[in-house]
């Protein structure tokens, strides 16, 4: 995922979320992040996880408390939008 970040700068991310699938015996925790022209998904099994988490905390206004409204209660649907970009902000 290292890789991928410099194609995720900051400023290009259009909205971020969050939700988990129900995988059966577990949750997996996914997060979706729209740019202008592209739609990515990553989930919390994949390498550099937490990287992206961090790169992502750099937007302003993202919500630090995405996690707690993700992981409650475990396997109902749950969706939370840690970020969107204002339209004309830049």
């Amino acid at each position: 995922m290292t890789q991928i970040l410099p194609a995720l700068p900051l400023s290009s991310i259009d909205k971020v979320t969050f939700y988990k699938r129900d995988e059966v015996a577990t949750d997996l925790i996914c997060c979706e992040v729209v740019t202008g022209k592209r739609l990515w998904n990553f989930h919390e099994e994949m390498p550099d996880w937490g990287e992206l988490i961090a790169h992502l905390g750099g937007l302003r206004g993202f919500r630090s408390d995405w996690f707690a409204e993700v992981l409650q209660p475990p396997f109902a649907l749950r969706e939370t939008v840690a970020f969107e970009r204002s339209v004309g902000a830049g």
